[in-house]
């Protein structure tokens, strides 16, 4: 019985080392050069943002523009030649993508400097978090979040519409805040694993790769820094009675 216990022993643990390994050669799948380019997107973004607080740019104008720069790069082939035209649509769209949150940062700043850090910081650990989960986690293991987070997205659209039309409540806006950050949060997971997918079938474009990764981080950083501002002003608005009831 003993030498069983010790022989399936050995066998479990030699599997781990097994899986352990795959998982880190799944590392490999992702290029360097997707998160190199997706630092360059931030990088880019943060000078959009900047612009705005020098000129006040920002606005439908760049939301416009960010979308047609966006629609650009996938119509153009991922051929070598096109690389670097590739590549400066997704630096112009990572920019006007930036002069069009400028006006959130903006007022972040103005209110408290501190909260646009925390929040920035948060969903860069968060977004290294679920993306390290999704490199080690078993070969589309995750895959199947996608009907769930496209539907998601579906009902998040639908909010957004009827919202339009009649009006926006405090408990619904909120609904809308925390179901979409849970469902770009899942976003990062799907999104990995699937890009992992798609380089095991030899599928390189590192540029789409960050696109897609940058829309993620920059949707989950959006939701981060507004639900941190309401309940800091809630916090701030909450205080100010206690000092007046003194």
């Amino acid at each position: 019985m003993e030498s069983l216990l010790g022989f399936l022993d050995a066998q479990s643990q030699r599997r781990r080392r097994t899986s352990s390994f795959e998982s880190l050669k799944r590392l490999g799948h992702i290029s360097p050069a997707v998160y190199l380019t997706l630092c360059f997107a931030l990088a880019f973004s943060a000078l959009g943002v900047y612009l705005h607080i020098l000129l006040n740019v920002g606005g439908a104008l760049t939301t416009l523009g960010c979308m047609a720069s966006i629609a650009g790069l996938l119509a153009l082939p991922a051929a070598e030649s096109q690389q670097r035209n590739r590549f400066a649509l997704l630096m112009s769209a990572a920019f006007l993508q930036g002069a069009s949150i400028g006006p959130l940062l903006q007022l972040a700043l103005h209110f408290d400097p501190r909260i646009l850090v925390t929040a920035f910081i948060g969903t860069a650990i968060a977004f290294a978090c679920f993306s390290g989960a999704a490199i080690l986690a078993k070969r589309r293991e995750y895959l199947y979040l996608g009907a769930l987070l496209s539907s998601g997205l579906s009902i998040l659209l639908w909010l957004q519409f009827a919202a339009s039309i009649f009006g926006h409540s405090s408990s619904t806006f909120m609904f809308e805040l925390y179901f979409g950050l849970l469902v770009f949060l899942g976003y990062m997971v799907f999104d990995t694993q699937e890009i992992i997918e798609r380089a095991h079938h030899g599928d390189m474009d590192y540029i789409k790769h960050a696109l897609t990764l940058f829309t993620d981080f920059v949707a989950v950083f959006v939701r981060v820094l507004i639900i941190m501002m309401k309940n800091a002003s809630e916090k701030k608005s909450e205080d100010e009675r206690k000092r007046k009831k003194r």
